[in-house]
């Protein structure tokens, strides 16, 4: 069974921080944070190997940080110097372990950035 959940949105100011959570059952790898404002599509926000080898967005400009915890199965984003155009649903998606050409979305987490 695949489970892959997110936490740790909310609503903050303008020039604040928040730190994204993605935790995954053991079947699967968490490959990256991605995000969705209305109206929009999906984009990546940072994806991250399981080297630790990591990419970013051009619209992060050295903001967040992505980090893997491999004990824990998790995958953390540091999210700081929020700005009102970083609003939307932030999805972690998944690979398979054994089916490496399955793929999964979590449910997401709501960042609001507002004053």
């Amino acid at each position: 069974q695949v489970q892959l959940e997110e936490s740790g949105g909310g609503l903050v100011q303008p020039g604040g921080s928040l730190r994204l959570s993605c935790a995954a059952s053991r079947n699967i790898n968490i490959i990256g944070w991605y995000r969705q404002a209305p109206g929009n599509e999906r984009e990546l926000v940072a994806d991250i190997t399981n080297g630790d080898y990591t990419n970013y967005a051009d619209f992060v400009q050295g903001r967040f940080t992505i980090s893997r915890d491999n004990a824990r199965n998790t995958v953390d984003l540091q999210m700081n110097s929020l700005k009102p155009e970083d609003t939307g649903v932030y999805y972690c998606r998944a690979r398979g372990v054994l089916a490496k050409n399955a793929y999964y979305w979590g449910g997401g987490t709501q960042v609001t950035v507002s004053s």
